[in-house]
Order: C-alpha cells, then structure tokens, then sequence
C-alpha cells in the first residue's frame, strides 16, 4: 500500500510538469506556459499514473474547428473508472473523440527521456513508485 493518495500524486505531477517534459511535436503549435501546465503532458502522466495503478490506457483524438489536432491519453482504472489528470489542458474548445483502449507501448517510449524525468520528479515529491508496468 502507498503512503500517499491520488491527490499527493496530482499534486506532485503538477508541480513536475514543466517545459522540458512538455510534447515537442503538439501540432497546434501552441507552446507550453506556466498558466497551462497540463499542455502536452497527457501521454506520459497516463503512463505514469498506469506504472502506479495499472488499468488501461485510453487514446482519443482531439479536435480543433473540425480539424484533428493530435490525441489525447488518459486512464481507465481497475475499477472502471476513467482518471483523465491533464484534461483542463483544453481551453480553446477542442473536443476529444473516438476513444479507444490501447495497450501500453513496449520498451522504450517514443518520449522516453521526458517520461523518465517526469518520473524522476515526481519520485522526488512522493518518493518511491512502482516499477513501469509491462
């Protein structure tokens, strides 16, 4: 059992998302900013967030004025219920649709280096998680 809750653990995201862990190839050019901290951060938390509670990983595309803008990630949990820690992202109108469960990527992750010093941070608020699940 954790010594800590979901609200330690969005807590200590919050505080680790940064520009540096931000996704680089967002394509509706809008950069990372303190007042969104969330931005381009939806991949690697639900990667996170999995490592920790396993479940599924559900993929939606995000659309922007009738055009797709890239996709979304967020969490399905053991129980059923759907943890979604980066949805506030959105702030222009965007609407995600056709979600669909994925499983986890093997190995290395396409942005490997950011979830691993998202990881790290958020290791250095709570202490230690669980091993990256397989």
């Amino acid at each position: 059992m954790t010594p800590w809750n979901l609200l330690d653990l969005n807590n200590a995201l919050r505080a680790s998302w940064a520009a540096d862990t931000c996704s680089p190839s967002d394509l509706s050019g809008i950069t990372w900013r303190a007042d969104n901290p969330a931005w381009g951060h939806c991949d690697i938390t639900a990667l996170i967030v999995h490592d920790i509670f396993g479940g599924e990983l559900v993929v939606g595309e995000v659309h922007h004025e009738q055009d797709q803008h890239g996709f979304h990630w967020w969490n399905r949990l053991p129980s059923g219920a759907e943890l979604d820690l980066t949805r506030e992202q959105f702030q222009r109108g965007e609407t995600v649709t056709k979600a669909r469960v994925v499983e986890r990527p093997p190995g290395p992750l396409r942005r490997w280096d950011e979830y691993l010093l998202l990881r790290k941070r958020v290791v250095e608020h709570l202490g230690h998680l669980p091993e990256p699940a397989a």
